[in-house]
């Protein structure tokens, strides 16, 4: 779950409606361009056997073990605790609970902890390295982490107990700034996994499981969200729904605690993501773009404020022009980075401060902040692991759109496949493969 401003958009599976249907030659096009790219690009899509092996062995009586690890751990088995996901997703890395107190919130993200599982001297540590983060195309994943772990014990599995990382956070009712923040090795057991549709019922049903909880996490995030633009934070998607903000709001609160407490609490180093400012001639360059478009506006107060501007605009521009106005800024953006040092903050956020930790199955920098908060140490190629993981990431985002250019030439709407998947049918309309390669034979004959 979770993303930050320069993060891929969550894309879910559109619920109610069937897969894509695509023929054996458009399957076996998209399966060339796939191969094509990860040659280009070095993406490793199979494991090796002995990562493979590892993965297959630490999920061996995981049970037993777990229940060993719960005496040295804060238990939280009894917590009410629920994951927000997309319909298809198959692994849940983070789970919220949240309560009221008479000074404000309590907010715990509890985070699997994976690096329990892959830590240094484990041959998925070194595979997960090289992979730097998980590659998302339209119905395929390439992914950092062997999906018999990442989706088994490294998984929030609702009514299972399951080792995790947790950020428990006091926030004050007029601020919503931390009065205390914690973070911790513990044992969870959530107790359901929603959907975001499923979440957005739940905020409008009070007498549903966990209907209360989840209104109470959607007041909060509102209001966090709502306080970030506030303070100065870009939102390039202002009318995203409840269920994504209750997950965007949490993750990011997370996020913020975790690195304001490595930075400042600790003084050590970390995976931190540093997010440059455009010049103001690249700012002001985006805003005369937007400016031009037909019916939108910019105050002229707007202009010494570029970030408040864009999220005004935004707001109330026409729906057809929201693209155009996304493209605009993004266009002027710098690149986020992973650095050790996280001098300059990130300017999207306008966090003085930020990195990552809730996503640990995918990212290597939350895999890696996560070893340093319980070592508090760092390993000695930090520096070089940032670069590594800031061009892995920029690898995954340029795979990314030149696989989604590839199914626009062959006729393909590639955000309904992203959100809906695939399958190969014949001449008849019968499914050849449910996953939308291309027939068994001719996978043979390549």
């Amino acid at each position: 779950m979770s993303n930050d401003a320069d993060a891929q958009a969550q894309a879910g599976t559109a619920e109610g409606q069937g897969p894509v249907e695509i023929t054996s030659d458009q399957a076996r096009t998209l399966a060339e361009k796939r191969e094509d790219l990860f040659a280009e690009f070095e993406l490793r899509d199979e494991f090796p056997s002995a990562v493979l092996r590892e993965a297959r062995e630490r999920t061996e009586d995981v049970e037993s073990e777990i229940a060993a690890e719960a005496d040295d751990r804060v238990d939280h088995r009894d917590l009410t605790a629920w994951t927000t996901d997309p319909a298809d997703a198959q692994d849940f890395d983070d789970a919220i609970s949240v309560e009221r107190t008479d000074e404000g919130y309590r907010l715990w993200v509890h985070i699997a902890d994976v690096s329990h599982y892959v830590h240094p001297g484990s041959t998925m540590w070194e595979e997960a390295i090289e992979r730097g983060t998980t590659t998302y195309l339209p119905a395929y994943t390439v992914h950092m982490l062997p999906p018999v772990l990442a989706e088994t014990v490294c998984s929030l599995v609702p009514e299972k107990d399951r080792l995790a990382h947790t950020v428990e956070m006091h926030l004050s009712e007029e601020t919503l700034s931390f009065e205390n923040v914690e973070i911790y090795k513990s044992v969870v057991r959530s107790d359901e996994r929603l959907t975001y549709s499923q979440c957005e019922a739940r905020i409008d049903d009070p007498d549903a499981p966990l209907g209360p909880e989840c209104q109470l996490a959607f007041e909060l995030a509102d209001r966090l969200h709502e306080q970030r633009k506030e303070d100065g934070s870009l939102v390039l998607n202002p009318r995203r729904d409840r269920a994504h903000t209750i997950v965007e709001e949490c993750m990011l609160k997370a996020n913020k605690a975790v690195t304001h407490e490595l930075m400042w609490g600790r003084g050590v180093e970390a995976m931190y993501r540093v997010h440059p400012q455009p010049t103001p001639d690249e700012w002001d360059e985006a805003l005369r773009e937007i400016q031009e478009l037909d019916g939108v506006s910019i105050p002229g107060s707007g202009w010494d404020d570029p970030r408040k501007a864009v999220n005004a605009v935004l707001e109330e521009a026409p729906d057809r022009q929201l693209s155009r106005i996304q493209r605009a800024v993004l266009k002027v953006m710098p690149r986020a980075k992973y650095m050790s040092d996280p001098f300059g903050g990130h300017h999207a956020l306008n966090f003085d401060i930020y990195g990552h930790f809730t996503s640990p199955i995918r990212r290597l920098s939350d895999l890696l902040n996560h070893w340093i908060v319980h070592e508090n140490d760092v390993p000695e190629e930090l520096a070089n692991l940032c670069d590594h993981a800031s061009e892995r990431g920029k690898d995954a985002e340029t795979v990314e759109r030149l696989y989604k250019q590839a199914i626009e030439e062959i006729r393909l709407d590639p955000h309904a496949i992203n959100s809906r998947g695939v399958v190969t049918v014949d001449e008849d309309g019968e499914v050849i493969d449910e996953h939308g390669l291309p027939p068994e034979e001719e996978r043979e004959v390549r």
